[in-house]
């Protein structure tokens, strides 16, 4: 049904044609566990979510590409020839980004096309919208122009080059090759470092993951994102002095215990032992749901999110609410921040029982101490990007 209505509103949007129109799809994406560990060379542990950005697509004869999306409001139309210039501030430079990397590999849009995004991923919630937004566009020029040339890992570090090089977001690896490997029903458990990975089955055995979105603006998230790279980086030089080091992810956790005081700021000592501290729990919570061992995986989601308050200093008042309240509820094993910090979202691990009185409660109690109305999902794990049948 929601293909059909979508293809209603291009149509509306577009004019009728009768040209066939083709649907995409890429998800959205939530962390498990093992955060800011990504730009370390560390682990990771997402899982792609059910929802995520729909790329309705249509030949046209002219050599334009008109850009339209239902999540925000600035439309437009490109020249094929023009397609590597930026629009300042706005949604389009995601899309433009990634055929600005295509280009640079040989692989050109030739013939005009007109564009539908559509997102159900809440924007600014740390989901990765934007990882999104690049992959359904990735998979879409591979199909269309590429006759599926690259490889979905090829794609992946082709749509990260987009948001480093040409929106200018020196993210990791993490958002986009979560789009684009997902597994229904499965997490990815990756080396950000050498980009291995292992798909693990999600077998939760009456459990759910709730998604809990603290609604606050994130303001603070891209300028304490550098900052704390940099101390990442900061920590780095100081251990090079006795050791040869390319990034934090290299250290596993008894090491870096016998050497942290060569660190000689304890803000950024501190900020090394998350990223060391938090590669070792990724090790640990994939081994847990291995053994069928939810208790233990909970109280790793629970170690995760206190460390990330503690250490790296990235949660704030909205999210270690929502964190604190959720541990109160009978049925909650684990729950914790995830993405970036300072706002977005937290994911706990909840009993199926209990979900209707975790969303009451938690929301009523966010609310009276924040002043703010949370949004909760109760998240289904999907498959990676793909092209649909319509």
């Amino acid at each position: 049904m929601i293909i059909k209505n979508l293809k209603a509103i291009f149509n509306t949007t577009y004019g009728t044609s009768k040209e066939d129109v083709e649907v995409y799809f890429s998800p959205g994406r939530v962390n498990l566990i093992g955060e800011h560990t990504d730009y370390n060379g560390g682990f990771v542990f997402p899982c792609a979510l059910s929802f995520g950005t729909y790329l309705l697509v249509r030949n046209i004869e002219s050599r334009v590409i008109r850009f339209a999306s239902m999540n925000f409001d600035y439309h437009c139309e490109i020249p094929i020839d023009k397609l590597s210039h930026k629009v300042a501030g706005e949604w389009v430079n995601y899309p433009l980004g990634v055929i600005d990397e295509f280009r640079k590999t040989g692989i050109e849009i030739t013939k005009g096309v007109e564009l539908l995004f559509s997102g159900n991923i809440p924007d600014g919630a740390g989901l990765s919208s934007s990882a999104s937004v690049e992959t359904v566009t990735g998979i879409f020029i591979n199909e269309k122009f590429a006759n599926n040339k690259l490889g979905k890992e090829e794609l992946a570090k082709l749509c990260q080059r987009a948001e480093n090089n040409f929106v200018g977001v020196n993210c990791g690896i993490m958002d986009q090759f979560a789009a684009m490997m997902g597994k229904q029903n499965h997490a990815i458990f990756l080396n950000c470092d050498t980009l291995e990975y292992e798909l693990v089955p999600l077998s939760l055995s009456g459990y759910k993951l709730v998604i809990s979105n603290t609604n606050k603006k994130r303001q603070l998230a891209d300028s304490k994102y550098n900052e704390r790279r940099g101390e990442c980086e900061l920590a780095v030089a100081h251990l090079n002095e006795i050791l040869s080091l390319r990034n934090l992810g290299e250290l596993k956790l008894a090491e870096f215990e016998g050497i942290a005081n060569n660190i000689p700021d304890e803000t950024v000592r501190k900020r090394a032992r998350h990223v060391v501290s938090e590669d070792q729990r990724c090790i640990d919570a994939v081994q847990a749901l291995k053994n069928n061992d939810l208790v233990k995986f909970g109280n790793l989601m629970n170690g995760s999110h206190d460390s990330l308050r503690n250490d790296y200093e990235v949660t704030g008042h909205e999210l270690d609410t929502l964190v604190d309240e959720a541990r109160k509820i009978d049925g909650v094993i684990g729950s914790r921040m995830t993405g970036a910090g300072f706002g977005g979202c937290t994911v706990s691990l909840v009993d199926e029982k209990s979900i209707d009185k975790f969303i009451t409660v938690v929301g009523d109690a966010y609310h009276k101490k924040t002043g703010l109305n949370a949004d909760f999902y109760v998240a289904d794990v999907g498959d990676g990007a793909k092209k649909l049948n319509s």
